[in-house]
Order: structure tokens, then C-alpha cells, then sequence
């Protein structure tokens, strides 16, 4: 594998990444996302360009995009906008979307529900074909990693709404 690295003259070279960085990218791959999903150049150094090329493989972003539609069937549909004093009746009461298998942690389904066209759109640019923006795509990797995050979280902080928005604004070029 090659990658482009900023050189100490501010241009940018070829460099070989041997196999053993790829897995050292992997065990930093937090680390790497976060940095990698706050701006910083991939070109920066070895790591932070490895963990760009795996993030932005077609297979890694597919792989993310089922993730980001398995999250939304398990949470279940969207309630159905009711006539006044009514309560709402899921989606699924009228049409069966499917089953998904259950998660590991607990999901904030009411969240994830109101959330669910974002979503829904950050799973679709994930499978556009050609190049994305690392930056977006480590933006996901980063929200689904999160065991405290907004997915998994009834206290996290963070708004879901805001940070799926933020995702699927720097998928786009």
C-alpha cells in the first residue's frame, strides 16, 4: 500500500505503509477517527492516511451504511402524525417494515425515531459510488462507535439531529 504524506517542505510524497501500520491503524482506529472527523489532514502522517484509506474502501462505507439501516429497523418506525388527543400509532401497525437482529446495547429508539430521515440520508451518501470525504465518513464510524453517544444514551449530551446533520453535510463534497 502507498499513500500521500505532507513532506517537511510542505509538498506532498508517495511513501510505501507497510503491513504492520494497517493494523496499528486499526488499534488506534479511535483515536485516528476522532482526529481524522475534527479536520485534520489525512496527509498529516502514516496513521492518519491509512485510516483514511480503510475508512473511505467501499467496503468499509457499506459496512457502516447496514449498520446505520440495522440501528433504524430496530429502533422501529416513526409514529404516524394522529388526529388530536389520539395517540400515535406506530408505523409498523400498518405495514410491516422487516426484523433486525437485536443490539448489544440498549437503543434510545424515540431518538433514533425522530432522527430517522438523517439518518437514513447518512446511510445513503455512505453508498454513493466514487470518493467521499473522510471526514464524513469517520463522523459515522465515530457516532456508531459510541456506547455513550446519543444511540445508546438517554443522558449523552450530544444531539443526535445535530451530529447525523454534521455527518451528512461533510459526506457531500
Amino acid at each position: 500500500m502507498h499513500v500521500l504524506l505532507d513532506d517537511d517542505r510542505g509538498q506532498l510524497t508517495v511513501k510505501r505503509i507497510w503491513p504492520w501500520r494497517q493494523i496499528l491503524a486499526r488499534i488506534q482506529a479511535a483515536r485516528l477517527d476522532r482526529a481524522l472527523a475534527a479536520g485534520t489532514s489525512p496527509e498529516a502522517s502514516a496513521g492518519l492516511a491509512v485510516r483514511a484509506a480503510q475508512l473511505t474502501s467501499t467496503g468499509f462505507r457499506r459496512g457502516l451504511a447496514a449498520s446505520v439501516r440495522r440501528i433504524l429497523v430496530a429502533a422501529g418506525p416513526p409514529a404516524l402524525p394522529v388526529a388530536a388527543g389520539l395517540p400515535a400509532l406506530p408505523l409498523a401497525a400498518h405495514a410491516p417494515l422487516g426484523s433486525a437482529r437485536p443490539s448489544r446495547l440498549p437503543l434510545r429508539t424515540a431518538r433514533i425515531g425522530r432522527s430517522a430521515p438523517l439518518l437514513a440520508e447518512v446511510a445513503s451518501r455512505l453508498l454513493e459510488p466514487g470518493p467521499v470525504p473522510v471526514r464524513g465518513v469517520a463522523m459515522v464510524a465515530q457516532l456508531l462507535a459510541d456506547g455513550t453517544g446519543p444511540l445508546y444514551r438517554e443522558a449523552a449530551r450530544d444531539d443526535l439531529d445535530a451530529l447525523a446533520e454534521r455527518a451528512a453535510s461533510a459526506l457531500s463534497w
